[in-house]
């Protein structure tokens, strides 16, 4: 099972800013990676038609013989891991906003959120709210707009820009000095964030974006590793998927990889 792929997906493009540190921190690991772009984005999703989206991706990975799964998707982690976990026997590795690491980080105790409806309402973020940040002041946006831009591959437009900024703006008037990305797809936009920051925020104040990547990654590494799943082999391939146009999502996902990507097709 060693050399067994992984899998990873997201309601899209964003899960990739994930899959790009698995590959970091891994780099002997096979890798399966479903953007689920058809029914992009997960955050305005009915929860039966996420619950279904979420079990037809499983039940692709586990046919195509992971030995884990990556749900690099806040709001699929929020609604759907604990199910997902009851429902498959793998070890399946899940996201959640980087309320912790922002509490300890924040010096001026205001804490920014950005993250779709589903997670802002989801029963897990309140609870890493009750747990980590009853103190802080936390100030949330859902940023409409921004997965669509990532799924586009539009990080550097005039629209990106003031969109953007249409968000950050209220952070930075509310004198935020912590940023939590609680969608993957956000990530992407982080370089805008900080263009836009670093020209109203000076010195001391500057704007500190968290997003959860990394950790996830170390977090994968210790799961493998203590079901002795690791790959010590040369990694062999990296398999692109998408439930969208493929032909568009080739163009978006080379963008955001930064090299050309190949991608399939499923349903």
């Amino acid at each position: 099972m060693s050399n067994a792929p992984i899998g990873v997906f997201d309601s899209g493009v964003g899960g990739l800013s994930i899959l790009k540190s698995i590959r970091e921190h891994l780099p002997n690991e096979n890798l399966l990676y479903v953007a689920d772009s058809a029914y992009a984005p997960y955050g305005r999703l009915p929860k039966e038609i996420l619950h279904k989206r979420c079990s037809h991706i499983a039940d692709f990975f586990i046919k195509q013989g992971a030995k884990a799964m990556v749900i690099a998707c806040n709001t699929a982690t929020a609604v759907m891991a604990e199910w997902l976990r009851s429902e498959f026997d793998i070890p399946i590795i899940a996201m959640e906003p980087a309320i912790k690491p922002a509490a300890l980080a924040t010096r001026a105790g205001r804490i920014g959120v950005f993250a779709t409806d589903n997670t802002l309402k989801s029963e897990r973020y309140q609870k890493l709210l009750a747990e980590y940040a009853k103190d802080k002041k936390v100030f949330e946006s859902s940023c409409e707009g921004f997965v669509e831009l990532v799924e586009e591959g539009d990080l550097t437009s005039l629209k990106a820009f003031q969109l953007v900024e249409k968000y950050l703006q209220p952070m930075i008037d509310e004198h935020v000095d912590v940023l939590v990305l609680g969608c993957t797809h956000y990530p992407f936009l982080a370089p805008l964030m900080r263009k836009i920051s670093s020209q109203q925020v000076a010195g001391n104040q500057e704007l500190h974006i968290i997003h959860t990547a990394d950790a996830v990654s170390l977090h994968l590494t210790r799961v493998l590793a203590e079901n002795n799943l690791l790959n010590f082999k040369d990694q062999e391939y990296v398999h692109y998927f998408t439930s969208g146009d493929a032909k568009e999502a080739e163009n978006v996902m080379s963008i955001l990889m930064e090299q050309p990507v190949t991608i399939q097709s499923v349903i």
